[in-house]
């Protein structure tokens, strides 16, 4: 019977859930992120992070693993090895590790469960803490870390001490004469759905997480997403094309984002410089990876002069087990994945990359 209601009901629930799973409003967004860029800037230490960095410095961001019950609702379940492999690498090589936001699934989990459930990430996450390269910034789904009057002492039973928690960070960085700042926080600000929304919590937790575990759906689609911008990233992008001397980094929509594009937009946009230079080889391969993505009724969208000012870390709970995360080492920024390869083992894989030189000069 479950098998039978998961053909049946699969593409319904998971469309219904990027349709429904967000609201949000532009003006909210933009206001939210402004506020909060203002309050770091005035009050470092109070609601984020700044960090006078160099291209010496390295820093990985991930958001969203979502971290549950490992039962069927638990979307973390299938990442964890990829997540687990990742955090060795980084700490090996002295990364200052961004956790971006929604660690834990608090809507749908008590948080005893979550600490029962995933000691062996937290661990992992402790090794990082104990080198002071460590920043844990919340989401809507982790808001409990912001609000809840227990909160630090249940961080002390986790990691061994009171950890602060923060809404964003700024990674700044100057270049010749000119400062640069990279603004980072989970991006659920202005998102009706997500920002303190009680009836949205009580949902997920009632309804739809249940009802998950039942049919055992991963809403969540491969790393390497095949679609357009969500209009939550669009409008994330909409904000930070008006500012200065500035780029965003978020989480929140699950969906990669590098250089203001995803990875099918990306494709879009070769194609045309394809044409453009009369590539044919280069227009097959990619017409040819354009059509393993849309249907024969897709119409290619309207893409205008991106600023590539905008990146998304995507997420740790993709369905096929895969993680993405955003690297900056070496005066570069790049979108990596880690997924399962040869003999099922975690690898890296670099999927875009560009010299942080080269996004400050566009900025």
């Amino acid at each position: 019977m479950r098998k039978f209601l998961q053909r049946l009901f699969s593409s319904w629930i998971i469309r219904m859930s990027n349709k429904f799973g967000s609201r949000p409003d532009r003006a909210r967004i933009h206001n939210a992120l402004s506020k909060l860029y203002k309050t770091i800037n005035q009050e470092p230490g109070k609601r984020g992070l700044i960090f006078e960095i160099t291209d010496a410095d390295k820093f990985i961001i991930l958001s969203d693993q979502h971290k549950g019950a490992r039962d069927y609702a638990d979307d973390f379940t299938l990442a964890e090895k990829n997540y687990l492999k990742a955090l060795e690498h980084y700490n090996q090589h002295d990364f200052h590790y961004i956790n971006l936001g929604d660690s834990e699934e608090l809507w749908e989990n008590l948080l005893e469960s979550v600490i029962r459930h995933n000691k062996d990430t937290f661990e992992a996450e402790k090794t990082f803490i104990a080198k002071n390269r460590f920043t844990k910034i919340f989401g809507n789904h982790d808001l409990y870390w912001d609000n809840d009057p227990l909160a630090g002492f249940n961080l002390n039973r986790i990691y061994g001490k009171k950890i602060p928690i923060y809404e964003g960070a700024i990674l700044r960085m100057k270049m010749e004469v000119r400062q640069f700042d990279i603004f980072l926080t989970h991006g659920h600000q202005g998102d009706l759905q997500s920002d303190g929304n009680w009836f949205s919590k009580w949902f997920v937790s009632t309804i739809w997480a249940p009802l998950q575990a039942y049919l055992q759906i991963n809403p969540n689609t491969p790393a390497y997403d095949n679609q357009l911008k969500t209009a939550h990233n669009a409008m994330m992008y909409s904000w930070i094309a008006e500012q200065q001397n500035m780029a965003l980094i978020t989480g929140h929509t699950h969906q990669p984002v590098f250089a203001s594009l995803t990875h099918l937009e990306r494709i879009y946009v070769k194609i045309k410089y394809a044409k453009k230079n009369k590539n044919t080889d280069e227009l097959a391969f990619l017409n040819e990876e354009l059509h393993k993505r849309i249907r024969e009724e897709d119409k290619p969208p309207r893409l205008g002069k991106y600023k590539p000012w905008y990146f998304n870390s995507g997420c740790c709970c993709f369905s096929d087990g895969d993680i993405t995360g955003i690297e900056i080492e070496n005066g570069f920024i790049r979108l990596i994945k880690w997924s399962y390869h040869k003999n099922a083992k975690p690898e890296r894989v670099l999927l875009e990359e560009m010299k942080l030189s080269d996004l400050f000069k566009a900025i």
